[in-house]
């Protein structure tokens, strides 16, 4: 391939990928900005990004920006996302802590918090679109929906019993190996194994975490006192949790399933 194709297709993946990511943009950039300067004493802050998340979500459909599908996903991940983090924020649990005041929360958890793991919905249903996936394979969806069931349950049970997590962790590789990912960028479909790619999406929220804890928006225990890198361990509850986003996204789209000479829509 030419360099200068090359070049021109990395840009215009950067750009797609930019787009994609637009709601975990927002959201970010709106935590580190009023975590140096918030001049609303009336307001919470954490009230204010909750509002912010809502405006923008209808911004981004009043420009068409956003389809009412991905708003769908957003919808649904926020409400599975709110809640685990009822049970994960509990006297009881403490996995981890919102320090700041807020009116607008249920418990332990502002409202906002909803819409980061829908950032990550946002996005997978938006990336999904923009590059046209096609896939080598693609498990049954009711395969898919065990696996994200068992896995969004043990996110609770792991407190009590044993950890599954490696275990359903081996359960996606045996899943997934051997699926490619086909992705167009401009005119031909690229392609990279499936889990290679989810390993990518997880270790980029895991660095979009590193900044939401310094920003003050959450503080695991080990953070209480002084701030530190979130542990690499939290790839692995990453990796998952995206996987549940996934394949609910993969439940309102069509998946296509690339074989020799032509396409299958499962």
């Amino acid at each position: 391939m030419p360099f200068k194709k090359i070049i021109n297709e990395l840009w215009l993946f950067g750009l797609k990928q930019a787009y994609a990511s637009i709601f975990g943009g927002f959201l970010l950039a709106t935590m580190i900005i009023t975590s140096y300067w918030y001049p609303l004493e009336n307001l919470h802050r954490y009230d204010f990004i909750f509002i912010a998340a809502i405006a923008f979500q209808v911004l981004l459909l009043a420009t068409k920006l956003e389809t009412m599908r991905e708003s769908l996903v957003i919808i649904v991940f926020h409400i599975v996302a709110t809640v685990m983090e009822l049970f994960k924020t509990s006297d009881a649990i403490q996995s981890w802590t919102y320090p700041e005041e807020y009116v607008f929360g249920i418990g332990n958890v502002p409202l906002f918090t909803g819409f980061m793991y829908s950032a990550v919905g946002s996005y997978i249903a938006r990336v999904w679109r923009i590059f046209k996936f096609e896939y080598s394979h693609y498990p049954s969806k009711p395969a898919t929906l065990i696996l994200v069931t068992l896995i969004y349950i043990n996110f609770f049970t792991h407190h009590y019993i044993w950890d599954f997590r490696w275990l359903l962790l081996g359960l996606t590789i045996l899943l997934f190996y051997r699926i490619k990912i086909y992705f167009k960028i401009i005119k031909t479909h690229r392609h990279m194994p499936l889990l290679v790619g989810w390993l990518l999406v997880a270790l980029f929220i895991w660095f979009a975490e590193n900044i939401a804890t310094f920003t003050n928006i959450w503080l695991y225990p080990n953070q209480s006192s002084e701030w530190q890198m979130v542990s690499l361990s939290k790839l692995s509850s990453w990796y998952l949790l995206m996987l549940i986003s996934f394949v609910l996204v993969s439940l309102i789209n069509n998946v296509k399933i690339r074989r020799v000479g032509h396409l299958k829509i499962n």
